[in-house]
């Protein structure tokens, strides 16, 4: 009903996530590529868009394609509604996807229980609220018991595995999507 509309992609943050990735400077970028640092960073700021031609330039510059930069590009699109289509009247485990398309966050609704004995690790850092009834979250060889609005906040790379303790358990899991680079500081903390 007109909720969504596809818009333009945004490479800039494409871009900008491979550069970082090669931990590459603006400077060395503009170099291999022959742009230059301000019409780059006009780019990743999504200030510029580029042409084909600077796209593939930029592309080579950065070990890749002007196609992948394209498929790792994010949408313009800055809303997105999707609804809920009864999933409150929902009685048996179900699992409901609340954000559609490529996007940097992945979330997911589970009502009732899943399997309990399914060990997950996500690459990714991930956010899991109870909306309604309890939860038993086994992580880092301990278990954490949520109740209705507590949170746990898992960094990537955390095996755990969750089960419902209450009927009618709705839970939510919001992540950063596996396609992302994280980004680790490495910097030491002062």
């Amino acid at each position: 009903m007109g909720d969504h509309k596809e818009q333009p992609l945004r490479v800039g943050a494409a871009v900008r996530r491979r550069r970082r990735a090669l931990d590459l400077t603006l400077a060395v970028v503009a170099e291999r590529s022959g742009l230059s640092v301000p019409f780059l960073s006009q780019i990743e700021n999504e200030r510029a868009r580029p042409s084909q031609t600077s796209l593939e330039k930029l592309a080579d510059a950065l070990r890749t394609t002007a196609v992948e930069l394209l498929a790792a590009a994010d949408p313009a699109c800055s809303v997105d509604v999707v609804r809920s289509e009864g999933a409150e009247e929902w009685t048996e485990p179900r699992v409901r996807s609340l954000v559609r398309g490529h996007h940097q966050m992945h979330a997911s609704e589970f009502t009732g229980d899943h399997d309990a004995g399914r060990e997950l690790q996500f690459r990714n850092d991930q956010l899991m609220y109870v909306a309604e009834g309890a939860v038993e979250i086994e992580a880092e060889g301990r278990a954490y018991r949520l109740g209705r609005g507590d949170t746990l906040y898992l960094t990537g790379g955390v095996r755990h595995r969750w089960r419902a303790t209450v009927p009618e358990t709705r839970l939510l899991v919001v992540a950063v999507a596996e396609h992302i680079e994280a980004l680790r500081d490495t910097k030491p903390r002062r």
